[in-house]
């Protein structure tokens, strides 16, 4: 990977939970802890995007398996 490469979502997943395990272990400077803050902050939102687009790619698939007619727990009659 390049350093203007974007992790895929198991890499982000895995460097989140190192920030999150390295700000719970404390002993931080409060700079420090602020600088993990937000590059958790980013890699959260990294992770929310993967996993938006892999529920849309899910949707799209289901739509095209069942004809593009999609149940959508409503009852009309």
């Amino acid at each position: 990977m390049t350093e203007s490469a974007e992790p895929g979502y198991e890499e982000a997943r895995a460097e989140l939970e190192q920030v999150v395990a390295r700000l719970e272990a404390g002993g931080l400077s409060l700079e420090d802890s602020l600088a993990l803050w937000e590059r958790g902050e980013t890699l959260a939102r990294l992770c929310e995007r993967h996993l938006a687009g892999a529920r849309e790619r899910v949707e799209t698939a289901l739509g095209e398996a069942d004809g593009g007619h999609r149940d959508d727990g409503s009852d009309d009659g």
